[in-house]
């Protein structure tokens, strides 16, 4: 299983970004695919969530508003269109699955890297 998370870049303040994650050999149609980051010095952090059974979806408060993920099961791949971008969003960014997005995260995949910068 390869799960992989890709589409990031150098974006300046207030641009967009859409990251996606695919996996090979893996249906990510029946997992939760949660969105992580980690920006230099810092903690791992849960960006946001989205469910397999009902897509509900799950977001960190610095990123509501702004940031939005989706899926598309026919493509084998998730979204995170991140907008309004801020100089604090850049980091690696991560996707993982797992059974519910209330739930441990077991599969994780090669992180894209995001920078926000003039």
């Amino acid at each position: 299983v390869q799960l992989q998370a890709f589409g990031g870049g150098l974006v300046e303040p207030g641009g967009s970004l859409r990251l996606s994650c695919t996996a090979s050999g893996l249906n990510l149609n029946y997992y939760a695919i949660g969105w992580f980051r980690q920006a230099p010095g810092k903690e791992r952090e849960g960006v946001s969530c989205i469910n397999s059974s009902d897509e509900s979806t799950y977001y960190a408060d610095s990123m509501k508003g702004r940031f939005t993920v989706s899926r598309d099961n026919a493509k084998n791949t998730v979204y995170l269109q991140m907008n309004s971008l801020k100089p604090e969003d850049t980091a690696v960014y991560y996707c993982a699955t797992g059974f519910h997005c209330e739930e441990t995260f077991v599969e994780w995949g090669q992180g894209t890297l995001v920078t926000v910068s003039s």
